[in-house]
């Protein structure tokens, strides 16, 4: 929960446009003095959002500080809602992150001082999974530029981080390191231990078993195994066993959720310790070691064998990572064009793939240590394999394809190539048509299709077909791919089609390079077309029978109705 906290009329304003955009996550502090109401938001929020001058609200904070690890993120906006600082818990506590949606709410600017944000390397308490160990120590490395050393047991989809592969287990203890494990380990005073959610522990119980049992034989499985608590990821049971009050609360005091299966599949999972107790029970030979390899998914690894107290059996399975691919779209090429999801996924990714020009265009944006692998044009399936054979190998990957990647663009051969093994996450993106039909006026206000016109991949005699039945369906039609040095012919061909359906007075936008430098944007007529001008960055834009062109601007009436009576607005 929010706590919004104001001590003026102005603040108490501000406070307001936030509970107005945030109602589901905010609480209003009013009704007393500021020095009053902080205690009592400090104990019971989240994070707080205080309208008050940094030196004040600093002064009434610091009897209240208790420790990093627990204390609320604080921002505070100045009176005249200028900036929103993140005073407090700049990654802890989510200030910086807060301070940026304050920002986007109450259009002030965002000040973060956190070194890490400042510089734009990756902050280690603020990655994906538990961390510990020497995080200031080895903070301060990377900002210095000093060597830090990464080892990996297994990969997991980080972010990049600015390290050196370690090349012997000596060297993690000898230079400053990020070890990536699941393995109880001695951090000491340079290293920083990433904990990833690679263990689950199956358990099964006799009804009745209490909580304290359970935990203590799943901390007594782990820890004989020299396993990290840390990276426990979920308890698994049967489905018999979910509403054990035991079972259910052991895995909310270790902190995990709780995966239940049904008998029948426990029971065709190959197990060392079958036992005749659970299958006359459950109908299953095997409960805990069956579980823990179950939910451990493809891949899986048992650990730790069954071990028994007195009404509680557990198994402790590894599980395979799960690499994480994003296909990105960047957009049409203008970077306030880029969405703020498609910047923090370049900035989640360790591992950028995309062609050359496209990867330029962004690559001020990825962090140190990202690795970019590109490549020229026509290359579209290898880079859509490369980047699943990537995510595969448990990296956090981004494809990045211009304008929407599921528009003619890298998310169609990626997740035709990807399966179930990864996981993967879609970023749309402000397609071509949309970028140029912002610039043309409004052409798609009623039905629309877009057609590409590159017979590379579909035969002409498809796309002829196509262009046809939106002709004669009256349809807008937007060209991708309309021209190029080796396909001249085909555009020509595709305005004839629709000249055979429509005036040659009918609208007809070019928008060539949108929202580049270079942009070009021309609105002509079906006749008047030159298709000398148009190239393989250009979008064409035909306009149904109702298009006109309105001061200059192409315009699709939102329906025929609506076209006859002034004024309306009938959708």
């Amino acid at each position: 929960m929010i706590g919004l906290i104001a001590a003026t009329a102005a603040g108490r304003t501000g406070c307001d446009r936030l509970a107005a955009a945030w109602p589901d996550r905010t609480r209003r502090y009013d009704g007393a003095a500021v020095g009053e109401l902080l205690p009592a938001a400090f104990a019971e929020c989240d994070q707080l959002v205080v309208f008050l001058a940094t030196g004040a609200a600093v002064r009434l904070l610091a009897p209240l500080l208790t420790g990093k690890a627990s204390d609320p993120g604080v921002v505070t906006v100045d009176e005249a809602h200028r900036h929103a600082v993140a005073l407090l818990g700049g990654h802890a506590g989510g200030a910086n992150s807060l301070a940026r949606e304050v920002s986007t709410v109450l259009t002030t600017a965002p000040v973060i001082t956190t070194a890490t944000d400042a510089t734009g390397t990756p902050a280690l308490d603020a990655l994906p999974y538990p961390v510990e160990g020497a995080i200031p120590a080895v903070t301060r490395a990377l900002l210095d530029g000093t060597p830090v050393h990464l080892h990996e047991d297994t990969a997991w989809p980080l972010p990049a981080l600015p390290t050196r592969p370690a090349a012997a287990e000596g060297q993690v203890a000898a230079d400053y390191a990020v070890r990536v494990t699941d393995r109880v380990v001695d951090a000491g005073e340079r290293v920083v231990v990433v904990r990833p959610p690679s263990l689950v522990v199956g358990v099964g119980a006799s009804r009745g078993v209490t909580a304290g049992e359970v935990v203590g034989l799943v901390r007594e499985c782990l820890a004989g195994a020299g396993l990290a608590e840390a990276s426990l990821w979920a308890v698994a049971t049967v489905d018999a066993k979910a509403g054990e009050a035991g079972i259910v609360a052991a895995a909310a005091e270790l902190g995990v959720p709780l995966v239940t299966y049904p008998a029948g599949e426990l029971a065709e999972v190959a197990v060392p310790n079958p036992s005749a107790a659970p299958l006359q029970a459950v109908g299953t030979p095997s409960v805990a070691e069956a579980a823990a390899l179950l939910a451990a998914g493809q891949g899986g690894e048992l650990l730790v064998e069954k071990r028994k107290s007195a009404m509680a059996t557990a198994a402790v399975a590894r599980r395979r990572p799960r690499g994480r691919l994003a296909v990105v779209g960047l957009g049409p090429g203008a970077r306030d064009l880029l969405t703020p999801r498609a910047a923090a996924e370049l900035r989640r990714a360790s591992v950028v793939v995309g062609l050359d020009q496209y990867v330029a265009q962004i690559r001020d944006l990825l962090l140190p240590g990202t690795r970019v692998l590109e490549s020229g044009l026509g290359a579209e399936e290898a880079r859509a394999r490369t980047a699943v054979a990537e995510a595969r190998a448990g990296r956090a990957v981004a494809l990045i394809g211009s304008g929407d990647a599921g528009v003619y663009a890298m998310a169609s051969p990626a997740l035709a190539e990807a399966a179930d093994d990864i996981d993967v996450v879609g970023v749309p993106g402000v397609t071509a048509a949309l970028a140029a039909a912002a610039l043309l006026g409004a052409p798609l206000g009623h039905d629309h299709v877009s057609i590409s016109l590159s017979d590379l991949h579909t035969p002409w005699e498809v796309i002829e077909r196509r262009v046809r039945a939106a002709a004669e369906a009256d349809l807008v039609v937007t060209f991708y791919n309309p021209r190029s040095r080796g396909r001249h012919w085909q555009l020509p061909k595709a305005l004839a089609l629709l000249a055979d359906h429509r005036s040659p007075a009918t609208p007809v936008g070019v928008v060539r390079e949108a929202s580049r430098p270079d942009q070009e944007v021309t609105v002509t007529t079906l006749a008047g077309v030159d298709p000398s001008t148009v190239d393989m960055v250009s979008v064409v834009v035909v306009g149904n029978t109702a298009s006109r062109v309105v001061a200059g601007r192409m315009v699709t009436p939102r329906g025929y109705r609506w076209q006859a009576a002034t004024g309306s607005e009938d959708a």
